[in-house]
């Protein structure tokens, strides 16, 4: 969707401010890697024109307006090269990727690059792009020693994010170096389109962690949590008894995709893509499991997630994730029963109770009469 015409031109006036140029000399921590034409993809590095502005952690974008978040993003430049999807990226990028700082890095382009911002339901947003010519690292990256043994040992990309998430890296900084094809046995190491990485380490993650979750006691109490952001509204239901996952999606009539979704997995999980609400879906269930894992218990989790006409461009399924991490710091409430839960959220959401009921498998028909 296009970036409406005020919010586009001042994120590239803020671009313009910084007279850009075909050379380019400063921060990068982040290697996008494209996915048309694959497999032969264009990927290279974000390189800061802002010398203090090297962080684009979503964390940090998170609670910002449109406005903020698309003049952090017009701050960066991308470069992109043609690469065989077997082949390794250039040693120096893949180290701007594992460097677990933002290095500076020097960027020779064939061309100065052209203000063109991109909004993508899966990735952040994205600014002005040109061919690489020529790039080096003008300083040391930082490799964590944790991070080089595990990306040189010969095991597979499952095990070694498991690793990574046992000593303490998150699923952004993992996204970026699976990206880059450094994780994996040897012979299956290969760059990996970042849209597909994103949803591939929110699945690997949750997947890893439900393993612990359906050995954890179950939740004692039905308990609401409710967070806001950039006219994305989530309630989060958790009920007790052993782990299921719902998740709804409801856009209005005018919005980019109208109407209701439900996707759904029971106990022992999904093996069919949740095509109907793709990333989304596994972005918002990384936060519950993430959750319910910190916590060590189990629960039905059933997951509304209504967005309003203020959504006008997608930010990506970061803001998902962080929308569903922050509710669990804002509890609603606890409530006696699952039906007393229903009757407060009934006041809340924008879509009638009896529609999400009549297309849950959690909430079951039955409770149609309850309510």
């Amino acid at each position: 969707m296009n970036v409406p015409y005020l919010l586009f031109e001042k994120a590239k006036r803020q671009f313009l401010d910084y007279k850009p140029s075909a050379d380019i000399f400063g921060p990068s921590s982040e290697i996008f890697v494209g996915k048309y034409g694959y497999p032969n993809i264009a990927a290279g590095p974000l390189v800061g024109l802002n010398p203090t502005g090297a962080s684009v952690s979503p964390k940090e974008l998170f609670g910002k307006d449109y406005a903020e978040i698309l003049a952090q993003q017009a701050s960066f430049v991308r470069g992109n090269k043609n690469f065989e999807i077997k082949s390794r990226m250039r040693r120096d990028m893949e180290e701007v990727a594992l460097s677990e700082k933002a290095i500076d890095v020097e960027m020779q382009l064939t061309k100065v690059p052209y203000f063109n911002l991109e909004t993508d339901a899966i990735n952040k947003p994205m600014g002005a792009s040109a061919p690489i010519k020529k790039f080096m690292q003008a300083e040391n990256p930082k490799i964590p020693g944790k991070v080089d043994s595990i990306v040189n040992e010969d095991i597979t990309a499952t095990l070694a994010i498991s690793e990574l998430m046992d000593h303490g890296f998150d699923n952004y900084y993992i996204t970026n170096i699976f990206s880059v094809g450094t994780l994996g046995m040897e012979k299956n190491k290969r760059l990996v389109p970042t849209r597909w990485s994103i949803t591939a380490v929110d699945d690997i993650i949750a997947k890893q962690k439900m393993e612990q979750i359906r050995d954890y006691p179950e939740i004692k109490e039905v308990t609401v949590y409710s967070s806001s952001f950039l006219d994305n509204h989530f309630h989060i239901l958790l009920i007790p008894g052993k782990w299921e996952f719902e998740n709804f999606e409801s856009w209005p009539e005018n919005g980019m995709w109208a109407g209701t979704t439900e996707e759904y997995e029971g106990y022992y999980g999904r093996t069919k893509y949740a095509d109907k609400q793709v990333g989304g879906y596994y972005a918002s269930r990384f936060s519950v499991v993430d959750y319910l894992d910190s916590i060590r218990k189990q629960a039905k989790a059933v997951v509304f997630r209504e967005i309003g006409e203020w959504y006008i461009a997608p930010v990506g399924v970061w803001q998902v994730r962080e929308n569903v991490r922050n509710a669990f710091e804002n509890i609603d409430g606890k409530f006696a029963s699952v039906k007393d839960a229903m009757a407060y959220l009934e006041r809340k959401l924008n879509v009638k109770m009896k529609k999400y009921l009549s297309m849950s498998r959690i909430l079951s028909q039955r409770r149609l009469t309850e309510f």
